[in-house]
């Protein structure tokens, strides 16, 4: 007996209300990218750009040995579970983050280059001027695929106008997407905001009073889902049951966390609705980046953790002074130890991210085989504000597209953007130049 084949824009309606679904197998195959299959319903590739700021303890992350039998120094060991889905870059070099001339400022200049690759305009004022982003090329291209091109998120609120760095922007300390050479697009702290631009089709001026009267977005869409549910089978039954209860988690722990007083911080306050405990906040994101790709909602996010140059404390690892202090750590052992540790907490909440993608079926893989994951910053070491040989890592399968579990080492000064420009060509984008980009890497497949 067969069944009418489901649409992968099907979603569930109800009262403003827009619940897309995930992959289901009466919407027919979901065939690898590089299978070269049915190309009718492929399974769609998806990028997302993860940046951490102030440089890392190099030495506790570079692994020694290249290969398949990389080591896993202390900072990369919470990936322990996911190695064989990990591609550790060593040598890629962001070349505009250096000065040119420029003088100091290489936290605003790191995270402004980083998905740019062009160098960026010395002004605290109105005359910001970068370059286009790769995850905006993506998300201009990609723009008819999906409900949302491109999802721009936050860990820590960041200003943008003002002075915050050496005669910078703060734009440039806190914004990692450009749209274009002039137009940086702020970046969403709030998971209230986010779970809301995801699954709800009101303006702004409406959701209050939507809000008022709305118990849960699943109370909406179960009418819709029974009918749904007549065409389904019992795998898709189960899948979609999965799906709605991670749906209602989220707004439940939304719902907790708005309840909490928020934290102190000495750089900025913490608006409405973001978890007092940061790692809390972080997971929420990161719970909220696998729904979209699941959902298939958007194919393009980027997330920076927290601005460059950031004096974040750490406190739920012991770490109470501010991540920026520490990271100028004059060779102290105390102090680089302090560094590695918050290194590892932001490598452990990767892992919580790698480890939730693999464990959500897509077709013939997961979304961890149908994603590429970039993680990684700007600067390498902190102290030293060098912005050669950085800490990159670059996780998933790109369906069928990457060939993980192993730790290559590119020749000195090879570009980051050779690898935006290899994404792109994964994500089916024919792009043959991009900022400082010389071309594609080679070797990551």
């Amino acid at each position: 007996m067969t069944r009418t084949p489901i649409s992968r824009r099907t979603a569930l309606k109800g009262l403003g209300v827009s619940l897309a679904l995930p992959w289901l197998e009466a919407m027919g195959p979901a065939t690898a990218w590089a299978a070269g299959a049915d190309t009718k319903a492929p399974a769609p590739n998806r990028m997302c750009f993860l940046y951490v700021p102030n440089g890392k303890n190099m030495a506790d992350w570079t692994p020694k040995a290249e290969g398949k039998k990389f080591d896993l120094p202390p900072i990369l060991e919470p990936l322990k579970a996911v190695r064989d889905q990990v591609l550790v870059l060593t040598g890629l070099t962001s070349d505009k983050a250096r000065p040119h001339g420029d003088g100091g400022g290489d936290h605003a200049r790191a995270l402004g280059a980083f998905l740019t690759g062009a160098q960026p305009k010395k002004t605290d004022g109105t005359d910001i001027r970068a370059g286009i982003s790769v995850d905006q090329v993506a998300a201009a291209r990609l723009a008819d695929k999906t409900r949302l091109p491109s999802l721009e998120l936050g860990g820590e609120h960041g200003s943008m106008a003002g002075n915050c760095d050496s005669g910078y922007s703060c734009v440039y300390s806190s914004t990692m997407s450009w749209r274009s050479a002039t137009q940086p697009l702020p970046k969403e702290v709030s998971p209230k905001l986010v779970f809301e631009r995801l699954f709800s089709t009101k303006p702004a001026a409406e959701r209050a009073a939507q809000d008022a009267k709305r118990k849960s977005v699943l109370d909406f869409v179960r009418e819709d889902g029974k009918d749904l549910e007549a065409k389904l089978g019992a795998g898709d039954k189960r899948k979609l049951d999965e799906y709605f209860s991670a749906v209602r988690d989220i707004e439940l722990r939304i719902e907790r966390a708005e309840k909490l007083p928020p934290v102190k911080s000495p750089a900025y306050a913490v608006p409405q609705g973001v978890p007092a405990k940061y790692d809390e906040h972080v997971r929420m994101m990161y719970d909220l980046i696998a729904l979209a790709f699941q959902t298939d909602v958007t194919r393009v996010v980027t997330f920076v953790l927290a601005n460059e140059g950031s004096n974040k404390t750490y406190p739920m690892v012991g770490v109470n002074e501010a991540h920026h202090e520490l990271s100028h750590h004059d060779n102290k052992p105390e102090k680089k130890a302090k560094i590695r540790d918050i290194n590892r907490f932001h490598t452990s909440q990767l892992a919580y991210l790698l480890e939730k993608l693999k464990g959500i079926k897509e077709g013939d893989g997961t979304l961890l085989d149908h994603a590429m994951i970039a993680y990684g910053s700007g600067n390498s070491d902190g102290n030293a504000h060098n912005h050669d040989d950085l800490p990159i890592l670059l996780a998933g399968g790109g369906c069928g597209t990457l060939t993980s579990g192993r730790h290559i080492r590119y020749t000195k000064e090879t570009p980051l953007n050779n690898l935006w420009l290899s994404m792109l060509d994964r994500m089916d984008l024919n792009v043959s130049a991009l900022g400082d980009g010389t071309g594609k890497l080679s070797g990551l497949s």
